[in-house]
Parts: C-alpha cells; structure tokens; sequence
C-alpha cells in the first residue's frame, strides 16, 4: 500500500495495489456459472408466500435466469399471454386454484412450457396427479439445489 497526502480531517489516506482491488474468486467463479446458464430463460414462479417467492427470484437471478414471479395464479392470468417462458415454477397450495389446476389450464390454452411442482409433504393424489401431466415435484423446504437441478434439465442445460 501506498500512503499519500492526508485527507481534510487529518487522517492518512492509503491506496491499496490493483491485486486487492480485483474482485474476489467466488465472485468471478459466479460470474462464470452465470454466463453457462441459458442466457434470457425465462422462468416464471407462482407461490402466494412472498419470502419464498423474493427469495427464488433472487437466487434464481443469481444463476443467470430472468425472473417473473406471480402471487396466485389469478394474478399470472390477468398480466396476459405468459409467453416467452422456459419454465413455469409453481406451488401447490395458493388461494384460488391449485398449482396443478393452474397448470392444467394452461396446457389447455396450448401454454407448452414445462412445469416444476413445488410443495410440502405431497400427498399420493397429488404425487399421481402430476406424475401423469409429466411435472416433477421438489418437495418444499427447498434445501439445496434441487429445484436449480429441474430448471437446469427443463432449461437443456445438463445441471451444469
């Protein structure tokens, strides 16, 4: 470090070498992640809880996805045509209709994008239920990296 004039309160002011002023590996090494994620992938979320949906759009942005989050499945039909999506996340349990029910409504209005359940403790119903419309479910609390695993194969990109 170099040291140079005082600034006005007296207090020596220091610069630091280029090297510290990089930022730091994780940061780059996210930077990296990001850019192998399918650049403009939309991914839409629907869950009525505002930290879990805050906090998907979030982590979802940090991996490189454009976010669009929903409180209900009303809220996502009234806002128009959903399109361009690559992938729907949605919860089960939201006032109104079901995550499943909502899915199943928008396949019927040719809305082909994949969907990914997310839920608590799913019955068997709901387990059948979507087995047969070919949506996987992620079992809520959302622990590790299981539903960015879903996104990633429903987005083509191996789960890199």
């Amino acid at each position: 470090m170099d040291e140079i004039e005082p600034d006005q309160s007296g207090a020596p002011v220091f610069l630091l070498s280029d090297s510290l002023m990089q930022p730091p590996a994780r940061a780059q090494a996210m930077t990296a992640h990001s850019e192998l994620s399918a650049p403009g992938f939309v991914v839409i979320v629907l869950d009525d809880d505002l930290a879990v949906r805050n906090s998907l759009k979030f982590s979802l942005e940090i991996e490189g996805f454009t976010v669009r989050s929903y409180a209900t499945g009303a809220e996502l039909l009234g806002a128009g045509d959903p399109a361009p999506c690559g992938c729907l996340v949605v919860d089960q349990h939201m006032p109104g209709m079901s995550g499943l029910d909502l899915i199943d409504l928008l396949r019927s209005r040719h809305f082909s994008a994949p969907a990914i359940l997310i839920t608590s403790d799913p019955s068997p119903s709901v387990r059948e239920r979507a087995s047969k419309a070919s949506v996987p479910i992620v079992e809520k609390p959302l622990l590790g990296n299981a539903l960015l695993r879903q996104i990633r194969d429903v987005a083509g990109d191996g789960g890199s």
